[in-house]
């Protein structure tokens, strides 16, 4: 664990706390506890789920402008994704989120995160 992390605490840290929650879910309140702002993604069968959860998250949760708590940036493609959160993770010194489906979804990731592991990119 990175020594400058301070640990999430509160129930305005993890607004889904105490609720049942399905994997899908999990998945959204994990990347809302690392500090995630923004996800790219291309959706696909096995991956529909995560993205129910997220709509729904950001339906229920939105910031005090009004925008979605966990914005959703949809691109062309798979690949179209990874280089995206590749170019956010280099602009923002964060780490960029590509949520594709199994399969030939991340199969066409391959190549972005390839190259993010070349130059020490966080990608996940």
């Amino acid at each position: 664990m990175n020594a400058q992390r301070q640990p999430i605490t509160g129930t305005t840290a993890r607004p889904l706390a105490g609720e049942r929650m399905s994997g899908a879910e999990v998945v959204v309140q994990v990347l809302i506890d690392e500090g995630v702002e923004v996800v790219f993604g291309y959706s696909g069968g096995a991956i529909l789920p995560v993205y129910d959860a997220v709509f729904r998250y950001n339906a229920r949760h939105r910031r005090e402008d009004g925008r979605e708590a966990l914005p959703l940036i949809v691109p062309a493609n798979e690949q179209g994704a990874g280089f995206m959160a590749q170019g956010y993770a280099r602009a923002s010194g964060k780490v960029g989120v590509a949520l594709v489906t199994s399969g030939p979804g991340a199969t066409n990731t391959v190549t972005p995160v390839r190259d993010a592991m070349a130059d020490s990119i966080p990608l996940s």
